[in-house]
């Protein structure tokens, strides 16, 4: 058994090794036919009126295909792009891949951070991860609240620029990890019609007291018609004794779901026991993928 499970660390160790020398950011070169290279991307610079900065954005697009040239792709808008930007554009592109063929070829879109509590809070709040209040000169929660006009950016000025710049389809994903999964929840909830389909891995639903859980019991009614696609999922992220709730925060949304019924609302849960809060977005992902091009 312990030359098993030692065995099973090492072939791990060297998988994620392998897996994360293909998804350097900074590659910047010629993508190919398989055998893979690491992708290619556009690094642009959107002038924000609404958010006062510029902002950095990653955008991978598919080579163009000469037999098809008025090819359009849907695109999937990713949140924390300086983290995930890169694994999500290779398994995009080694799932639409010909020998594959699991998912259409998509552009990829990547927002970094500049103010990740700013931007990816739905509130304002003063209240830290275990509920205690921080109201100190130097707290990293002054700043927060800034989510729907960071929503308003996305909506306004970034969905615009790419549309007039790359080769889109209509269908859009938004997609988000922790503060990134309460700020695609909170998109679904206020602005559903923005993208047609939702992914929020491990979302931070602690925040501001369960603000966005009340938020999902008020608009998630029996009576809607919501025609989109959801995933969420969590992993093992403590216990409520040591302070953690997102595993009983992610069955509360489930169930608020579930319940509901809500008409056109494809919906999957999933829980990555195995998994921690940032080796979760890795499995996640992927599956979070494989379902919505399921449907």
């Amino acid at each position: 058994m312990i030359y098993r499970n030692g065995l099973k660390r090492h072939f791990r160790y060297n998988i994620v090794c392998i897996f994360f020398v293909l998804l350097i950011p900074t590659g910047l070169i010629a993508q190919s036919d398989p055998p893979f290279k690491p992708i290619s991307a556009d690094i642009i610079s959107i002038p924000s009126k609404i958010l006062g900065e510029d902002r950095k954005i990653y955008i991978y697009a598919p080579p163009a295909d000469t037999s098809m040239p008025g090819k359009r792709y849907p695109v999937l808008y990713v949140l924390d792009g300086d983290n995930h930007f890169s694994m999500i554009a290779e398994y995009c592109r080694y799932l639409s891949r010909k020998d594959v063929k699991v998912m259409p070829e998509m552009i990829i879109v990547g927002i970094p951070n500049t103010n990740r509590v700013r931007d990816l809070t739905p509130s304002h709040s003063i209240f830290d991860f275990y509920g205690k209040p921080d109201t100190s000169s130097n707290s990293r929660l002054k700043a927060s609240g800034g989510g729907n006009d960071f929503l308003q950016f996305i909506g306004s000025e970034l969905i615009p620029y790419v549309d007039q710049h790359y080769k889109t389809q209509a269908f859009k994903i938004f997609a988000g990890h922790s503060f990134g999964g309460i700020t695609t929840i909170n998109c679904l909830l206020t602005q559903p019609d923005m993208f047609d389909a939702y992914i929020a891995i491990s979302p931070s639903f602690w925040w501001d007291r369960g603000y966005l859980l009340n938020l999902a019991d008020k608009k998630l009614t029996s009576d809607r018609i919501i025609n989109k696609m959801i995933f969420y999922s969590d992993a093992d992220e403590g216990s409520s004794e040591d302070g953690s709730t997102f595993h009983t925060d992610l069955l509360k949304f489930d169930t608020i779901i579930n319940q509901r019924k809500i008409t056109g609302l494809a919906h999957k849960y999933v829980h990555y026991p195995e998994e921690t809060h940032m080796t979760e977005p890795i499995k996640a992902y992927y599956d979070a993928l494989r379902f919505i091009f399921r449907q």
